[in-house]
């Protein structure tokens, strides 16, 4: 290996912080309501993208009803 290339660090960098707090030995309920919030966070954020992308394209309720795109099945005759 030469002295340019670089290693490439397996961990990102929420992956880091996690190992790092995860070194002082939290608790089973900490742990839990860590698991909580990050779950949390996550929502929030992905229901934020939704809404976000819903008011972009102009949706309501009667759009989402007249978007049914399934396909009709075909009948066998």
């Amino acid at each position: 290996m030469s002295a340019n290339s670089a290693i490439r660090q397996p961990f990102s960098n929420v992956q880091l912080e996690l190992l790092k707090l995860y070194s002082n030995n939290v608790s089973d309920e900490d742990l839990l309501v860590i698991k909580d919030l990050l779950a949390k966070y996550f929502f929030e954020k992905a229901k934020d993208a939704a809404d976000k992308a819903w008011d972009e394209k102009g949706m309501n309720e009667d759009t989402l009803l007249k978007a049914h795109s399934r396909t009709p099945y075909r009948k066998n005759q």
